[in-house]
């Protein structure tokens, strides 16, 4: 479907669900599910609220992978699993679907994933090896936005023969951090796709491990920036290696050293042949292709209760 025609498609249904994106306060909606509010009364409420409802959000100590690391979310956020992270990304949200699932996912509670406000943090792994900081000190990150952003012409050049949209790097949304104490790593870039007048957020956060790096990615636009920044030190706080896996657990006589340091996290480990825009799929919030999304899942629902020949 072109589009046009998508977009055509979502307003036609939206007109038919009369969808609402701001959540309410209602008698039930602090127990909605770890703390999501509801929707706004309506047509299509009742759908978004069925969504909502079929999520599973935990609150508390959440522990990753096998033992690998655990969350302790504080009562302002909440986790869904890899199975319900991926129906939000995919369903609500309308990201490709990927073959590897992230961990789960960080909400802020109170917010329901299908609202306008909500914003995210996806969790995966990257078991690529030991990650020396040896280099921290020694990153000069403005000559090396600079190299991003020329790089990121260079790429625009592939998007466009290959019938891809422009994706300009605008510059640091906020210049990257590192905690050498906790070997947290943290940045975000500014980011314009296209003619968009909205520009996207692409923060990030890396939790350095004896085998591997944890990846936290904030799904967020450029206007939620302020209420990013205010979450990040709770973010950052709440994600810790189990014993065995932490930073300071690294075995140099048997454990592998990745063959990169703490810049090439922030440019792209492979940027220098890859590109980094290239091929890159970010994860986004596609909030207008949400009522094409929730029809789909209501056909696919019911489509599933077939009656027995």
């Amino acid at each position: 479907m072109l589009i046009k025609e998508l977009i055509l498609a979502s307003l036609l249904v939206a007109a038919s669900l009369t969808y609402a994106a701001t959540p309410v306060d209602s008698p039930d909606s602090a127990e909605n599910q770890g703390g999501v509010a509801e929707e706004a009364p309506g047509t299509g409420s009742a759908t978004a609220k069925a969504f909502v409802d079929s999520l599973h959000f935990k609150t508390g100590k959440v522990v990753l992978g096998d033992n690998l690391a655990t969350l302790n979310l504080p009562e302002q956020f909440v986790f869904l699993d890899s199975t319900d992270a991926e129906r939000v990304l995919v369903d609500a949200w309308g990201n490709p679907p990927d073959e590897k699932l992230p961990m789960g996912m960080i909400l802020p509670a109170g917010i329901s994933p299908l609202s306008g406000d909500c914003w995210a943090v996806t969790i995966e792994y990257d078991e690529s090896g030991y990650v020396s900081d040896e280099d921290a000190a020694d990153i000069d990150y403005e000559e090396m936005l600079e190299d991003l952003k020329e790089q990121a012409k260079e790429d625009n050049q592939w998007r466009a023969e290959n019938g891809y949209e422009s994706v300009e790097l605008i510059g640091w949304a906020s210049a990257p951090r590192y905690d050498s104490q906790g070997k947290k790593l943290h940045w975000a870039k500014e980011l314009k796709f296209g003619d968009s007048e909205a520009h996207t957020l692409n923060y990030n956060i890396r939790v350095l491990g004896r085998k591997g790096v944890l990846v936290l990615n904030f799904i967020a636009g450029m206007d939620q920036l302020p209420q990013i920044e205010q979450s990040v030190p709770s973010v950052l706080a709440m994600a810790e290696f189990n014993d065995g896996s932490r930073y300071a657990d690294f075995n140099p006589d048997i454990d592998k050293v990745a063959a990169y340091g703490l810049g090439a996290l922030v440019a792209g480990k492979l940027a220098a042949k890859a590109g980094l825009f290239a091929t890159a799929l970010l994860l986004l919030k596609k909030l207008w292709m949400l009522p094409v999304l929730l029809f789909g899942w209501i056909v696919k629902r019911l489509g599933g209760k077939k009656s027995a020949p």
